[in-house]
């Protein structure tokens, strides 16, 4: 994506995730701090933003959607109706609009928006914050090729993107957006696990915080198969087969199947 595509990226919403994605742009030199425009109704996070990332604090929506050739929606799902009829006048079919809500769907935003109007709906997930995301997109029937070069760009500075249907967005949501979850409560656990078998509590939990990120990095890096990977740490008769018994009597992979299959279908109940 050449700095012409990205001119002008204007941030409806200046949270943390709109923070990411900005700090993720200008690492990447996608755009220049002066060609990111935010409007955000708190003072002090516009102060925040503009101090620590300079860029330009627009005065309201009107100035933002005329100055801006990529807006991104980066508000809560239950302000989006209020935000959409605020835009409508504004927004047309010259702009690029990137949604960031989760369950709204592209019908919905453009019923709010116009018809005309090309959309990306992007499901991120929080791991983004330190640039490591992982993010699915998908487009409306208007978007173009260049769209989706910029589009990508833009969330491969944050971590890894990828292209879906619509549909799968909630799939998406049941895994990848909600999967910090489950490997939160899968490292506490394992912190407990070293607890009891009698480590110090601070040293259980950067012992299993780098397992974690190296066996992560491990499997990114390598490009083989998990189970060949855990095939190579597991010795006959060893502790991890030991370990791994345990898990699978207790029905661990099932569970973790489950849990995902029921953030989908949770995603899915949200979004109708």
């Amino acid at each position: 994506m050449n700095r012409e595509q990205t001119q002008t990226i204007g941030f409806i919403g200046g949270g943390q995730m709109a923070e990411a994605l900005i700090k993720g742009i200008q690492s990447a030199g996608l755009a220049s701090p002066e060609q990111i425009m935010v409007v955000e109704p708190d003072s002090p996070r516009c102060d925040y933003l503009r101090k620590n990332y300079a860029v330009r604090i627009a005065p309201d929506s009107t100035a933002l959607a005329a100055g801006s050739r990529i807006l991104i929606l980066a508000v809560k799902p239950q302000i989006m109706g209020k935000v959409l009829a605020q835009y409508r006048g504004s927004v047309t079919g010259n702009h690029l609009v990137i949604s960031i809500a989760a369950g709204i769907t592209i019908d919905a935003l453009s019923a709010g928006l116009g018809d005309e109007v090309r959309i990306i709906r992007v499901m991120p997930n929080t791991p983004a914050l330190v640039l490591a995301g992982a993010s699915a997109l998908a487009p409306n029937s208007r978007v173009t090729a260049e769209d989706l070069v910029a589009a990508k760009a833009i969330f491969s500075a944050i971590g890894t993107c990828v292209e879906v249907s619509e549909p799968l967005l909630d799939a998406v949501t049941g895994l990848s957006g909600s999967g910090p979850g489950y490997v939160f409560a899968f490292i506490e656990a394992m912190v407990d696990g070293g607890v009891l078998a009698g480590l110090p509590r601070p040293i259980a939990e950067q012992l299993v915080l780098q397992t974690v990120l190296g066996t992560a990095k491990l499997a990114l890096e390598s490009g083989e198969h998990p189970a060949v990977l855990r095939g190579r740490v597991t010795s006959p008769g060893g502790t991890t087969i030991t370990g791994l018994r345990v898990l699978e009597e207790s029905g661990f992979r099932g569970a973790v199947m489950a849990a995902v299959q029921a953030a989908t279908e949770r995603s899915r109940e949200l979004g109708r």
